[in-house]
């Protein structure tokens, strides 16, 4: 707990007028609270015993006064305390967001996206409450408790001895009712996050799960991950309802013990009537903040928690970084030399070399796990070489800012990425819109024969993953993405293997005719799309063991030809 308020507190005292507002607020609250018990003296002393006239006359306005004090300083105090903490998690939010995607695509492959999107959704849920809810509260039960247990001392320092001695014996079983709060949370926010990966992979694999027909083993499987998440809940529950009866247990032991010392000093004249009831009435307003602020520290346990799990994430640092250098020149060379690349100390390319120049078509065939992708994740720099080095324009490619770096280089990936934004943002994305461009592109990919025709033109709404597009209209978007950027090296990762023949040439053509302009490398599997390719490097097992052009290889590399015979 002290923790989680020594990272908060300060996010709160970031907003300096709204905090102090809230702080007015709080004390508003809290002088409101011990006025109202303050009024109980006169009405019982003045107005019941003295029949005092002008008191009576008095005490509504009193009342009044009192209770307004009270609510417009909740008021207040809720108001500036929630813009804060919304706030503060807005913020929160922004950089957990940013954050993962600053991380290496590594950790992507090894986090599963559904524990991912728990923690940025259920683990900053659990968050917010803190920062928008119990830090507040705790501000304020504590002003509250301060000014009551200041009044309840100041009309009878030897009663609130009493109180005051009992209600710190509650610490003891409440902070084991913490631990325990504290272990249940954090299993439940576990359980929570293996039924959002649950769900996530039955929404990503819906077509998979229909076209067999296994929604009843996918609903079993939830239904049991849903049921640990339902059973840790109830766990913690149990244990915070626990604290409440703990709380008026030991309370009713201290109240009962100043009403009966409180009786004799009445009965014995050493106490009006209407001081023991104005005592007594801010006793009773004291116990009630005090087991409000044990309940906000079991509810705390949730948060710190789901603190302990967001901060693993930002604690995460990526290995790539960017260099210092701006790429701005042409790329007119990249040089791959001696690279080799390991995934988790298991061999992905063996010592590969070769080098490309502006102008020049480069193909990668190979089975699947030849080292094809490695290679491509080196190129866009996905990961860096175990051993070896990139240059480009002869510098080492880790020396460039990778901004800078991915501004020239555009790369279709095999499975298509498509924005649920307009045509025109997905072909310019990132970029700002320039429509004239945007229609050139898709002309350039073949893609305007198709938008053109559809209900808004370019700035038609694509659905999720581009669903109200066909395969081959969505790898015709990617590819104009790719154009519209101007790259100086374009990778295509069988960028056309949703297209119809037609289609297919009309783009062979596309690309022939801006290939001047640019390197290109072309993953394939089908070998008649790289026919015209001026290098074919052939991977086997993570290494380069044949190149040369098509008809070279189909003389000289056996491994080409039995590709070549597997492809047809």
């Amino acid at each position: 707990m002290k923790e989680l308020l020594k990272q908060y507190l300060p996010y709160l005292i970031g907003y300096k007028k709204a905090f102090f507002f809230a702080i007015i607020g709080m004390l508003a609250v809290a002088a409101g609270t011990a006025g109202t018990a303050q009024l109980i003296k006169p009405v019982l002393d003045d107005i019941f015993v003295n029949k005092d006239q002008e008191m009576l006359f008095l005490m509504p306005f009193m009342l009044f006064g009192v209770f307004a004090l009270k609510g417009i300083g909740r008021y207040v105090q809720t108001y500036y305390t929630s813009f804060i903490g919304q706030d503060v998690i807005r913020k929160l939010r922004d950089r957990l967001v940013g954050h993962l995607t600053s991380l290496d695509m590594e950790f992507f492959k090894q986090t599963h996206s559904g524990e991912i999107l728990s923690r940025v959704t259920n683990d900053i849920s659990r968050i917010q409450t803190v920062v928008a809810g119990i830090i507040p509260d705790l501000i304020r039960e504590t002003l509250t408790v301060i000014a009551l247990s200041g009044y309840v001392i100041y009309e009878s320092p030897k009663l609130a001895l009493y109180f005051l001695i009992i209600m710190p014996l509650t610490v003891f079983p409440l902070s084991k009712l913490a631990k325990k709060m504290r272990r249940y949370s954090r299993l439940s926010q576990e359980s929570t996050a293996d039924m959002t990966k649950r769900l996530g992979e039955i929404l990503a694999n819906i077509e998979v799960i229909k076209s067999n027909s296994t929604q009843a083993y996918e609903q079993d499987r939830f239904a049991k991950e849903n049921q640990n998440v339902f059973r840790f809940i109830m766990k913690q529950v149990r244990t915070n309802a626990l604290t409440s009866p703990v709380m008026e247990l030991l309370g009713s032991i201290a109240i009962g013990i100043v009403i009966y010392i409180g009786g004799k000093e009445v009965i014995e004249g050493h106490m009006s009537v209407g001081s023991f009831f104005a005592f007594a009435t801010a006793l009773f307003m004291l116990y009630d903040p005090i087991k409000r602020l044990s309940t906000l520290y079991n509810r705390a346990q949730d948060a710190i928690s789901a603190n302990t799990r967001m901060h693993e994430l930002l604690s995460k640092q990526p290995l790539i970084h960017s260099g210092g250098k701006i790429l701005s020149e042409t790329i007119d060379t990249i040089k791959v030399d001696n690279v080799s690349l390991y995934y988790a100390q298991i061999p992905a390319l063996k010592q590969i070399s070769f080098e490309a120049k502006k102008g020049q078509a480069i193909a990668l065939v190979g089975d699947s796990g030849a080292g094809k992708s490695s290679l491509v994740n080196l190129l866009v720099r996905f990961y860096d070489p175990t051993s070896g080095k990139i240059l480009i324009n002869g510098t080492d490619y880790t020396a460039f800012d990778l901004p800078s770096l991915h501004r020239k280089i555009a790369y279709v990936t095999q499975r298509i990425y498509i924005f649920n934004d307009t045509v025109a943002a997905n072909v310019a994305y990132g970029d700002e819109i320039d429509e004239q461009k945007v229609i050139q592109t898709l002309q350039k990919a073949y893609a305007m024969e198709f938008v053109e025709k559809l209900p808004d033109g370019i700035f038609t709404l694509l659905g999720e993953s581009g669903n109200n597009l066909s395969g081959g209209q969505r790898q015709r978007i990617a590819l104009a993405r790719a154009l519209y950027k101007n790259p100086d090296i374009l990778i295509l990762d069988e960028a056309t293997s949703a297209l119809d023949n037609k289609s297919e040439a009309l783009i062979q053509q596309a690309l022939h005719e801006i290939k001047p302009q640019m390197i290109t490398f072309t993953v394939a599997h089908r070998l008649s799309t790289i026919e015209e390719s001026d290098v074919i490097l052939v991977f086997k097992k993570g290494e380069i063991v044949c190149r040369g052009t098509h008809k070279e290889l189909l003389e000289q590399c056996e491994t080409y030809r039995i590709l070549a015979k597997k492809s047809k």
